[in-house]
C-alpha cells in the first residue's frame, strides 16, 4: 500500500516538474492526432489557450469540458518523452475568477501577440481557455516506457517545404567549425 502511495506521489511530482519546465506539451484529445501546444502550469494543471484567430488550434482535438486527454511531456534536457499522463479537460468560463487568473499568466507567456494591449478581451470573445488536470498515475515514466516507437510523420502543413539545400550552406557550416 505505501509503495503505491509513494509511486503516486512520485508520479505527481514528475508530472508537475516536467510540465512546468517544458515549453510544449503534446496533447491528444478524443479526435485527431496529438498536437504540440504551448501552455503554462498553474495550480496543479496545464493551462492553454486556443481556437481564436492567430492562436493555436484546439477544435480538431476534441477537447471539450469534462472530456479526457492524454498529455505527453518531453525532457527539457534530452528532448525525448519523459512522462505521459491522463488529464480531465476543464473549460474555464470567460467571466470567472479562474479564467482571469489563468489569462493573467498566459498573456505573459504569449509571444508575438499582434494585439498585446487588447489580448484578454480578444481571448474572452474568440478563444477557449482550458485546464488539463492530471488524473491517476503517469501512464509512462522512466522505468515504465513502451517498447515500440511512437514516431509519426509530421502533419500536413503549408509551412512544410521541399526545396534543395542552398549551395552556400555547407561552406557556411564548415566555416563555423573552424572558430
Amino acid at each position: 500500500m505505501t509503495e503505491t502511495v509513494s509511486q503516486a506521489l512520485q508520479d505527481r511530482a514528475l508530472i508537475e516538474e516536467a510540465t512546468k519546465k517544458s515549453g510544449l506539451i503534446w496533447v491528444r484529445g478524443a479526435t485527431g492526432p496529438a498536437r504540440a501546444l504551448w501552455h503554462l502550469w498553474q495550480d496543479g494543471a496545464a493551462v492553454l489557450v486556443g481556437d481564436g484567430a492567430g492562436e493555436q488550434p484546439l477544435a480538431d482535438l476534441g477537447l471539450a469540458d469534462g472530456a479526457a486527454a492524454t498529455v505527453t511531456v518531453r525532457s527539457k534536457d534530452k528532448g525525448g518523452r519523459l512522462v505521459a499522463w491522463q488529464a480531465r479537460v476543464v473549460e474555464l468560463a470567460p467571466d470567472g475568477a479562474a479564467w482571469r487568473a489563468a489569462v493573467d499568466e498566459l498573456k505573459g507567456k504569449r509571444l508575438n501577440a499582434p494585439d498585446a494591449q487588447t489580448l484578454t478581451e480578444r481571448w474572452a470573445r474568440e478563444c477557449r481557455v482550458l485546464r488539463l488536470e492530471p488524473v491517476g498515475p503517469a501512464g509512462q515514466r522512466p522505468g515504465a516506457m513502451p517498447e515500440e516507437s511512437h514516431a509519426a510523420p509530421p502533419l500536413p502543413s503549408p509551412a512544410l517545404t521541399r526545396r534543395p539545400v542552398p549551395a552556400a550552406l555547407p561552406k557556411l557550416l564548415r566555416r563555423g567549425r573552424k572558430g
